[in-house]
């Protein structure tokens, strides 16, 4: 009797645990970037891989970065698992757009949802070709969940679930909707206009009474997402201003190290900056390895141009323009060749970071290539001989001919020691180590240029 009443117990709890639906909570309680863009992609895929059967956004957010809020909503929209939210108070600009990528919204009473304007880091508007742009993403994510069938009588109409005129409300204060948004002012709702006008599934008060009341789980197990370090990190380093900052010390760098003699610091930082540069690139899936590989034959073909070919030809350009693929590329979510669902605005984005990079880069070389050698610690750094009397020198012209030794490295360029006397030199014959004997054979624009003996 006792083993009969201990095995219909033991059914009773596998069947109730059987019967326990899993839920999988992802938090946004902070402005929508690249962190908050990793943790939810990491927690739709950690949610399918311990089979959860509803994924629950808890929201509370002021807005953030477009282009993170678009791949965010992207990942919503096409997840296998149903993706429903919770606005904890607040849903403003990028957060209402993924609210409205959610099939089904609830709101805690006073929570607002929608100014979903674009504004700079000042808080004003930004030109209307990005308005028109969030206008369109607001209005396609609201037509993503389709229409309604209603059938009175005879009659059999559709409706918008969620109506794209109102989602573009949200974004145009041009937009007039009867009853509800008047001409001028950028909609927001509350949770009862939300409700009334389609925009809301239910007003709640906490996470258990969405998943008890409106979803109708009962009996569910509850699984939060809990971000790791690794993942602010990778936040951190995939930040556009960061990316921008990363790309200018490889620049920088790589100048640098092929101005001055030996393996030096530029060329450590250059190496460190590409490492922070592609390596959280290449873990979340963005970077692929024929992407870095054009970096580094970009950086290859320019060594070269500089070592082996006087002047700047075919391979330095060439190299410049792989180098500069290759960093826009592995911004970019594309398979291998496949380009198909990356948008004009994603590439544009993607240029505008590593150009940026690349002119501040620039910038950055023309200013300290200036002071190099005449203050602070820049004058530790490089050769301070007074050379003034050198460059005015009427006796350069006579230096043809004349032999002397490399008194650096010349990479091409670099200085020369002749009769006891340093000049501007550049190599006619590829890379002169330091302390090799060399002839002069012409002077042009200030330059002599010598050949090894």
């Amino acid at each position: 009797m006792k083993q009969f009443i201990h095995l219909i117990f033991t059914l009773l709890i596998v069947q109730s645990a059987q019967s326990q639906v899993s839920v999988y909570q992802i938090d946004i309680r902070k402005d929508i970037d690249r962190t908050t863009q990793i943790y939810v992609s990491r927690g739709l895929s950690e949610a399918q891989s311990l089979g959860a059967e509803v994924i629950l956004l808890h929201l509370n957010t002021y807005g953030g970065l477009v282009d993170s809020a678009d791949s965010i909503r992207t990942a919503i929209l096409y997840s296998p698992i149903p993706v429903h939210v919770f606005i904890d108070n607040n849903a403003a600009s990028a957060g209402a757009l993924i609210s409205l990528a959610c099939k089904q919204i609830y709101m805690r009473r006073g929570a607002s949802m929608g100014a979903a304007t674009v504004v700079n880091q000042t808080g004003e508007q930004v030109p209307d070709k990005y308005q028109s742009y969030m206008r369109s993403m607001m209005r396609a994510t609201a037509e993503a969940h389709g229409k309604d069938t209603i059938i009175q009588g005879a009659d059999t109409t559709y409706r918008w679930k969620r109506d794209p005129l109102i989602a573009e409300a949200m974004v145009d204060n041009q937009i007039v909707i009867p009853n509800l948004v008047d001409s001028g002012r950028t909609l927001t709702f509350t949770a009862e206009e939300a409700l009334l006008w389609g925009f809301c599934d239910g007003i709640a008060e906490s996470v258990d009474e969405v998943i008890t009341q409106f979803l109708g789980y009962q009996e569910y197990k509850l699984t939060t997402f809990r971000p790791t370090w690794l993942h602010n990190l990778l936040g951190f380093l995939m930040n556009p201003v960061f990316q921008s900052i990363l790309i200018l010390v490889i620049i920088g760098g790589i100048y640098f190290e092929l101005q001055t003699p030996g393996v030096g610091f530029p060329l450590a930082a250059a190496i460190t900056a590409a490492v922070l540069y592609f390596s959280p690139l290449y873990i979340e899936g963005l970077a692929q390895h024929w992407e870095i590989l054009l970096f580094v034959v970009g950086v290859i073909l320019i060594v070269i141009e500089i070592f082996v070919f006087p002047g700047f030809g075919v391979a330095g350009i060439g190299g410049i323009i792989l180098m500069i693929t290759g960093l826009v590329l592995s911004l970019l979510n594309n398979v291998n060749f496949d380009f198909e669902g990356v948008s004009g605005a994603d590439t544009g984005k993607a240029s505008l970071i590593v150009l940026s990079g690349v002119i501040l880069g620039m910038t950055s070389m023309v200013w300290l290539s200036g002071r190099i050698g005449k203050k602070g610690v820049f004058r530790k750094i490089a050769l301070t001989a007074d050379l003034e009397n050198t460059f005015s020198s009427p006796v350069l012209t006579g230096l043809k001919g004349k032999t002397g030794v490399a008194f650096t490295v010349l990479r091409p360029s670099g200085k020369v020691l002749i009769d006891g006397e340093l000049y501007d030199g550049v190599s006619d014959s590829g890379f002169i180590e330091k302390g090799t004997n060399i002839r002069v054979m012409r002077f042009e624009n200030a330059q002599l240029y010598v050949e090894s003996t």
